[in-house]
């Protein structure tokens, strides 16, 4: 059993950085491939960054050079960092978890992963 809790969601400014956590728990969280997909009022789900095992990451083209994935498995956790965020960034970010996929295989199957609770993100312009 896997069990994923989210944190770090607010509200910003466009041109504003947030930096979300998601912690990992459970005995198979050292061999998952973790990532975030997101979800906007209304529209469907957009797997938008992963990391495997491995340290490879994998970004949707949406936020590809404004955020960064990274993974510390110490402690099991992963983290966004978004940075330059836009007002369509507004979202209900949720942390998720697959297996056996390397990051860019995973950015849309996580999206039907385990996952969190989710976080709101909400960027103004």
């Amino acid at each position: 059993q896997v069990q994923l809790v989210e944190s770090g969601g607010g509200s910003v400014q466009a041109g504003g950085s947030l930096r979300l956590s998601c912690k990992c728990s459970g005995n198979t969280c050292q061999s998952a491939t973790m990532g975030w997909f997101r979800q906007a009022s209304g529209k469907e789900r957009e797997g938008i960054s992963a990391v495997d095992g491995g340290g490879s990451t994998s970004y949707a083209d949406s936020v590809k050079g404004r955020f960064t994935i990274s993974k510390d498995n110490a402690t099991n956790i992963v983290y966004l960092q978004m940075d330059k965020l836009r007002p369509e960034d507004t979202a209900m970010y949720y942390c998720a978890a697959v297996w056996l996929l390397t990051s860019r295989q995973a950015l849309s199957p996580l999206t039907r992963g385990y996952r969190g609770q989710g976080t709101q993100v909400t960027v103004s312009s």
